[in-house]
């Protein structure tokens, strides 16, 4: 797990989520703006009076939910990326599918009932990981992050295989 962290840090994940996150508020207070303007102040045209309810739907609701969808796509794949990484530094990703297997049978004795916006705080996600939250997780599902090592654990074996056959070429000769 320090490895999963040290990779965070590596590939400096706090700051890209800083970034993320200012980019999601900023669109978010745009779009506030914009539909405060088109309240307050509509622009008529010559064959159209009033608002475009649909445009301010759209402002009020649609631009900020789809910006903290972005951020928290953004979040799960430096999730991903962390755990490559720390398959890398390691040489051993099943360490970590064991350590996330532990994390997780603990996460679901001990619940956790918190307030969600610590949740990017969490190794595993403690809270709900059904339906509509799944879009809202900050963390990938830790089945999901298991089967992904595996894969890599695969991977890498197979690498060493095809080395060994290598050098035993390679002696032969």
């Amino acid at each position: 797990m320090i490895a999963h962290e040290l990779t965070h840090v590596r590939n400096r994940d706090t700051l890209t989520q800083a970034v993320a996150g200012t980019l999601a508020g900023s669109l978010t207070y745009l779009g506030r703006i914009l539909t405060l303007g088109a309240l307050y102040f509509p622009v008529s045209r010559v064959g159209r009076r009033g608002n475009n309810p649909i445009a301010i739907l759209f402002l009020l609701v649609i631009a900020p939910l789809g910006a903290g969808l972005l951020r928290m796509a953004i979040s799960r794949t430096r999730e991903y990326a962390a755990d490559a990484g720390a398959a890398d530094i390691t040489q051993n990703p099943l360490a970590l599918v064991s350590a996330l297997e532990k994390l997780e049978a603990t996460g679901k004795n001990v619940p956790i009932h918190g307030n969600p916006a610590f949740a990017p705080l969490f190794i595993v996600n403690p809270l709900s990981k059904e339906g509509m939250m799944t879009l809202f997780l900050t963390h990938p599902p830790t089945a999901d992050r298991i089967e992904r090592l595996k894969a890599l654990a695969q991977k890498a074996k197979t690498a060493t295989d095809v080395a060994a056959d290598f050098e035993k070429l390679g002696a032969v000769s």
